[in-house]
């Protein structure tokens, strides 16, 4: 059985991979540029995805910075507006509460994690939580799977990561992390093949742990 369970964030414990999309989309046709859905998503795992393209069409990098703060307020717009829940989330970490210590790993930037858990129950049953300002190499270089790690006092093979991208996979991998992988419709297109679970929902997780991951 494995003693920790780390856990990506967008996607996995919140549904906010659409709106942050949306964001990027929205600024983006501000000024003129119409975005193609499946190009970010190829994109997503270089961490590229919103301002590939938009180069790659010749808009210049001062529009991109401008507009990139655009994209943020657009998407904390959606954090306060739109919901976010993924149902069943609170349940799944209530039954893993007593057998595992638990981490938030995210690339979210701090004040975007902090707006999205604003009265919110996730963050009581995490040991450790990892924003984007808390390490400098982001996924899909171990980095922040290996912080993690040192933070909680835990071996790779103790721990298990949850996470629903290919770009999450492959730093879980990197940090010789067993991963389970959990559906979701944004980045069902990704390759998990190198996943070493894939599962259809997070409430799948908790007998996975207890059977021994």
């Amino acid at each position: 059985m494995k003693e920790y369970v780390l856990f990506d964030h967008d996607g996995v414990l919140v549904d906010t991979e659409p709106w942050y999309y949306r964001a990027g989309e929205r600024a983006l046709a501000d000024v003129g540029f119409t975005q193609d859905r499946g190009r970010y998503l190829r994109d997503m795992h270089h961490g590229q995805a919103t301002w590939a393209q938009a180069r790659a069409a010749g808009i210049d990098e001062a529009t991109i910075d401008r507009q990139r703060a655009v994209r943020d307020r657009y998407y904390q717009e959606y954090l306060r507006t739109e919901a976010i829940e993924i149902d069943g989330v609170l349940d799944v970490l209530a039954a893993l509460a007593p057998h595992v210590r638990m981490a938030i790993v995210t690339t979210s930037r701090r004040v975007d994690f902090d707006l999205i858990h604003e009265g919110g129950d996730i963050l009581p049953f995490m040991d450790v939580v990892l924003v984007r300002e808390d390490y400098v190499r982001a996924k899909p270089h171990p980095e922040p799977y290996l912080t993690a790690l040192r933070a909680l006092g835990a071996a790779p093979e103790e721990a298990l990561v949850v996470e629903d991208s290919s770009r999450g996979l492959a730093a879980a991998v990197a940090a010789g992390i067993d991963c389970a992988v959990v559906h979701h419709d944004f980045t069902a297109s990704h390759d998990f093949s190198a996943a070493t679970h894939r599962i259809r929902t997070l409430a799948e997780l908790p007998a996975l742990v207890r059977d021994g991951a």
